[in-house]
């Protein structure tokens, strides 16, 4: 191998990327015939030596197999004939071969940076991806040029009932006095809810499909607009390239889409639970995977299990009365789609608690809920008091998988995990089930202190939540009689002393939970925390193993040191601080933030609209390259290539604020229609709005503004489309006070449909509605959410299809004119 300086090394050994299919190995270098301090490797703390000294290929980092496997606990076996080893700990066996730069673990086949080799008949493998199949954090410093190899951060168990009620009460969350005496005088059975869920359902196990490329815009058909390539998002349309699968009052219906003019519906499924009611959907080749909420009555079975309407009934030898009105539930439910006119249902999995969010990688499938931890009390029937164990286990979450039992199961205590200092009483919980291997039980974590916002690379699962940290506060001087509030009792002179009293203060902060995905299976990695709170998803990134999270700290309405500011943080893989900017506008908050690469752009408002393009290549240092100071504001961000985004929002329009002569020069923003901009960043200290569009007037609404799955983009077939509600002032007088401030009447609603180009900027194509001219008669001033309103535009071949929850229609892409539409039962 040509020799390459060590700083030409360094380099190529830091931008080694996480490609799709591959695992990320870190930059440690070969320490033989290099320059400058040999390459260290820790195990556990302790320093690590193999047989021989680690090597470079390719910016990927080899290490003895045997040794390494073995240091981490691995059972190692090697077959000479076939130049390969098998390594075994706990259920995870993994197949190298000398020269492939393909591994097998658990019957999965994974894409490695390097192949395995013989060096001096030793065999090399990528460190990385041995530690992490192992359980281990690898971690990489570059001052210091050692890879630290550790283990995963472990959290306590609650461990008991008793337990559980002590840590609520430390954390201000008990909920003793919203107990619910309910006791229910019915005799006989409860009443049992078909379910037709099959159980033991074998499928043919083959590889997952590659995940989607950059050139997926050049596939025959759209995919849902997702933040990470190869992580897919439930929606609630997806297509396979020949059907369309909605979410349509409550229903699922599956149409035959192509060709267009003789679309037809293949099957519609419905629910024969009442309380189920979907809300979105994954699609792949063989399987529709259906997830939504329940909502039913709950109560304890004889095991103490909770029963959820919708369940198998249970036995009423000794029934509990409900702890709760009403107890929600995510439901997961998996078909075969292999025949599309009659789905056939194969499993169900079920989580308590509210739906979070949910992603799938390949064939394996996560779900993400929160379920509240309060304690309230549950008693058998026909008795005053409830034993101890009765209302541990009606108080316990709880999940099912019609693959093991048709039974709600109750999580043990001694299985659930809390995270220090938590402040929420929530419990977090994650489940994970394996399409290509429905016989393994779906993979169940639980967690006290709960999980809002949810970004997911290909590795890893990344879960914040705010966590307001009380401040201390100085008391006011005694000899004005001051106390802090805290401290004042109530009633007391102290209190009533207003102008006394200090405030108690409130610090709030971002936590982040870092979980490892691995087909189905989630294992808790480490936590870390900053200053300020998120956004959205949108907010947190990761890159070459860095996590990335943008911030805002403080309160728009105030003017002293704590008016808010904009902050982003990078983070290594032990989630600890590398990198910090802060203080960036300060006075407003961060409306949306788009991660790409090396550079982060973030658009902050309050009453102009700053997008700040941000350099992020040296993790340690983050700084802003330029920023752009226009009217208006951008919800979402979208990537049109490597210098140039896509900014959705809503333009504004400043007017004086008359009669305070402290500030004769306020002015207040009030937002107009709906803006898309398209931004130049090819110089980035000098970002440039290129071109932008003015939807509509005050009013003009569309879903993509919360939702960015609601975006149609591709870039090679310079197409752009979206749903939009449009709002019109009827003989507008521009720029005036009463123009600026009334919201306009109801002219359309339907999809935008544009011609992008980085030439000729934005030029709408088409307006495509659902509603009928009676209807827009019947329209007054405003409109509602109809049957008629788009939800979503995809494209299959050549042909744009438009969706609402009553039609769908087909438009040819080039002419735009209609060429099918099929109204839906």
């Amino acid at each position: 191998m040509k020799k390459i300086g060590l700083t030409g090394l360094l380099a190529l050994a830091l931008i080694a990327s996480f490609a799709p299919g591959k695992m990320s190995t870190p930059p440690v270098l070969a320490a033989d015939g290099e320059e400058g301090e040999p390459i260290r490797i820790t195990l556990f703390g302790e320093p690590f030596s193999g047989q021989r000294p680690p090597v470079l290929v390719d910016g990927v980092a080899l290490v003895p197999l045997r040794d390494i496997a073995e240091a981490l606990g691995a059972e190692v076996s090697w077959d000479d004939r076939a130049q390969s080893a098998t390594l075994r700990k706990d259920d995870a066996e993994i197949r190298l071969d000398v020269g492939s730069d393909e591994a097998v673990k658990n019957g999965r086949t994974i894409r490695l940076d390097a192949a395995p080799r013989l060096i001096d008949d030793v065999t090399m493998v990528p460190l990385r991806f041995i530690g992490e199949s192992f359980d281990a954090l690898v971690i990489w410093n570059g001052e210091t040029r050692t890879a630290a190899i550790d283990r995963l951060q472990s959290l306590p168990a609650v461990g008991s009932y008793a337990n559980l009620k002590t840590l609520l009460e430390q954390a201000g969350g008990m909920a003793y006095g919203a107990q619910i005496d309910f006791l229910a005088k019915t005799e006989g059975p409860m009443p049992a809810t078909a379910d037709s869920a099959s159980t033991g359902v074998q499928a043919e196990r083959t590889e997952a499909p590659a995940p989607p490329t950059a050139s997926k815009d050049k596939a025959s058909y759209s995919q849902t607009n997702t933040q990470v390539e190869g992580v897919d998002e439930a929606d609630v349309v997806k297509t396979d390239g020949t059907y369309l699968y909605q979410v349509n009052r409550e229903r699922i219906v599956i149409t035959k889409a192509v060709p267009s003019a003789e679309m037809s519906v293949a099957s519609v499924i419905g629910f024969e639970d009442r309380s189920f009611r979907p809300n979105e959907l994954y699609v792949d080749d063989k399987h529709l995977i259906v997830i939504g909420r329940t909502n039913g009555y709950a109560s304890a079975a004889e095991s103490g299990s909770a029963a959820v309407s919708g369940s198998p009934a249970v036995r009423a030898e000794k029934r509990i009365a409900p702890i709760v009105p009403m107890s929600a539930s995510v439901k997961a439910i998996v078909y075969d789609i292999a025949d599309k006119t009659s789905p056939k249902r194969l499993r169900e999995v079920e989580l308590d608690g509210d739906y979070v969010s949910s992603r799938k990688i390949g064939s394996a499938v996560y779900l993400i809920a929160n379920r509240y931890a309060g304690i309230v009390r549950a008693m058998p029937y026909g008795s005053d008091t409830a034993a101890d164990g009765d209302e541990a286990k009606a108080n316990a979450p709880f999940y099912r998988d019609s693959a093991v039992s048709e039974r709600t199961q109750p999580i043990d205590y001694k299985d659930i995990r809390y995270f220090p200092d938590f402040t929420d009483a929530s419990y977090m919980l994650i489940g994970g089930i394996d399409l290509d291997r429905p016989d393994r039980p779906m993979d169940v974590a639980a967690y006290l202190g709960s999980g809002r916002n949810v970004y997911a690379s290909e590795r890893n699962l990344y879960v914040s939540v705010t966590k307001h940290e009380p401040l201390e506060v100085e008391p006011l001087p005694a000899e004005n009689g001051g106390v802090a509030a805290d401290q004042a009792a109530p009633g007391s002179d102290a209190l009533a002393k207003s102008k006394r009293v200090a405030p108690p203060r409130f610090e709030q902060k971002t936590v982040v939970y870092k979980f490892r995905l691995d087909q189905g299976k989630t294992t808790f990695i480490t936590q870390g925390e900053v200053p300020g709170t998120v956004l959205n998803q949108f907010s947190m990134d990761e890159h070459n193993g860095i996590f990335r999270i943008a911030t805002t700290k403080g309160d728009m309405w105030r003017t002293d040191e704590n008016t808010s500011k904009n902050n982003v943080y990078t983070l290594d893989e032990a989630l600890k601080p590398l990198g910090k900017l802060e203080g960036v506008a300060p006075g407003e908050r961060i409306y949306s933030v788009r991660f790409m690469g090396n550079r982060a752009y973030m658009v902050t408002f309050k009453n102009t609209d700053p997008l700040f393009a941000l350099d992020l290549s040296n993790p340690a240092a983050p700084a802003i390259l330029g920023a752009l100071k226009i009217p208006g504001y951008s919800d979402y961000l979208h990537p049109y290539d490597e210098t140039h985004l896509i900014g959705f929002g809503k333009e504004t329009a400043e007017i004086p604020v008359k009669g305070d002569p402290s500030a004769p020069d306020r002015t207040v923003a009030y937002y107009q229609g709906m803006k898309v901009s398209l931004f130049d960043v090819t110089d980035v200290s000098k970002p440039v709005e290129k071109f932008k569009e003015v939807i509509g007037d005050r009013g003009t609404e569309s879903e993509l503004l919360h939702n960015h799955k609601a975006l149609l983009f591709s870039k090679d077939r310079s197409l752009l489309a979206f749903p939009v509600t449009v709002a019109e002032i009827p003989n507008k007088t521009s720029g005036s006070p009463d123009s600026v401030m009334s919201h306009g009447q109801f002219t359309f609603q339907g999809a935008y449909v544009y011609r992008l180009d980085l030439t000729n900027g934005f030029d709408r194509k088409a307006a495509i509605t659902h509603m009928t001219d009676e209807e827009r008669l019947k329209a007054g001033s405003g409109w509602y959410d109809s049957d008629r309103n788009v939800e979503r535009i995809l494209y299959i071949g050549d042909t744009l299809y438009t969706l609402s929850r009553g039609m769908i229609k087909a438009n040819d892409l080039h002419s735009m004119k209609e060429t099918g539409s099929l109204p839906l039962p």
